[in-house]
């Protein structure tokens, strides 16, 4: 795929979805946190139901510690894997209170070093909350970007690295976002949906599904 495809698929995405963000609900730097966290292997609307009631009564890093872990799993229990969950954000709050001043960090190192938080989550948390032109790269993103060719790779960090190479710079900010919401609504895993896909005439996949 060459430079000028690139920029026609992200000024097409740009012009149906002018202000992409996340669909996990957040205020704060520390909520986005905490959402993302719990958003491993689950989805953002399941998210959203458990952190609507858990933000109601607790949504800084000194009121989830005064929950304690048990308290904590009652609000998050419909969540996969939420006991290791519990655990990571109750170790999380307690670095941020103790390293942080109860701030996230705006540094990719101090946020990696949370538990919990891997390089997607602290790409997800530099973007979204602090605007950083970072991508991170999930199942949908890792798929659109191999399937279309517009930065194809064996990992995801492979991938990571030739988005952050490949696409230009006015499109960075937004590509994460643009991107994951293709794949999780149009570039679907099982049957994508060509047909109505708005890049199909650019995308190099050979195997399109026309219903």
């Amino acid at each position: 795929m060459n430079k000028q495809k690139r920029i026609e698929i992200f000024t097409r995405l740009r012009a149906e979805n002018p202000a992409p963000t996340t669909e996990l609900n957040y205020a704060t730097p520390f909520e986005l946190l905490i959402a993302v966290i719990l958003s491993a292997q689950a989805t953002d609307k399941g998210v959203n139901k458990a952190t609507a009631k858990l933000f109601a009564v607790a949504n800084t890093p000194e009121q989830i510690l005064a929950l304690g872990e048990t308290g904590l799993k009652h609000h998050i229990k419909t969540i996969g894997l939420f006991n290791s969950k519990a655990a990571n954000i109750i170790k999380t709050c307690r670095a941020l209170a103790a390293q942080h001043h109860s701030k996230v960090p705006q540094e990719r190192a101090a946020l990696e070093a949370l538990p919990g938080v891997g390089r997607k989550t602290a790409n997800v948390i530099l973007n979204t909350a602090f605007g950083h032109p970072t991508i991170a790269v999930d199942t949908h993103i890792f798929r659109v970007a191999n399937r279309t060719k517009i930065a194809p790779g064996k990992n995801v960090v492979e991938v990571e690295r030739k988005l952050e190479k490949f696409i230009p710079d006015e499109f960075k900010h937004d590509a994460h976002h643009w991107l994951i919401l293709h794949g999780r609504y149009v570039c679907v895993a099982r049957r994508p949906k060509c047909g109505a896909c708005i890049i199909e005439d650019l995308c190099e996949y050979k195997d399109k599904v026309y219903d």
